[in-house]
């Protein structure tokens, strides 16, 4: 027989044996299982990263702003898709409202950048990707250019292979 101290000590011990309590719905899936919308969500985002791997080597090959442009369009099409899943699906997938928040805000800047690019290439920017050429200080201060109508040769105050800088005094 057990003693009086031990039959009391046993029920104590029971509810810590028990199975924990079902999870509430909405939130993620328990720890071990892959939520039933991760393959999609994948999907999405590697498709978005190779929209965006495409964007990084078309910037290192230094790629005409016209074709820059049609990279962007796919790149904001794909990525929208994935916000729009991400805000769709958050919650039942278990994405934390935080990476959705954080999508949301760099599609907003892939969108700012894919209307600047597309700007450049509706204007006919040129390949090769640099700047155009700045203006002189010339083209600045409209001073006059000089060709070889308006350039006289001949002794000047700094010539000096055949006197003094200031000129003969006599």
């Amino acid at each position: 027989m057990m003693p009086a101290s031990a039959q009391q000590a046993a029920p104590a011990a029971a509810p810590q044996a028990q199975a924990p309590a079902p999870q509430a719905q909405g939130g993620p899936p328990p720890a071990g299982q892959q939520p039933p919308c991760l393959k999609e969500f994948m999907s999405l985002r590697d498709a978005t990263a190779k929209r965006a791997a495409a964007i990084q080597a078309a910037s290192k090959r230094k790629a005409s702003p016209q074709e820059a442009c049609g990279l962007f369009k796919e790149m904001v099409t794909s990525e929208a898709k994935f916000v729009k899943f991400a805000k769709d699906q958050g919650p039942w997938c278990g994405i934390p409202q935080q990476i959705v928040d954080q999508l949301g805000k760099n599609h907003e800047q892939t969108l700012k950048i894919r209307t600047q690019v597309c700007k450049v290439a509706a204007q006919g920017g040129g390949g090769g990707g640099g700047r155009p050429a700045a203006p002189t200080l010339s083209d600045a201060l409209s001073t006059p250019t000089t060709s070889s109508s308006n350039v006289r040769t001949g002794r000047g105050t700094f010539d000096t292979l055949t006197g003094t800088p200031l000129g003969r005094t006599q």
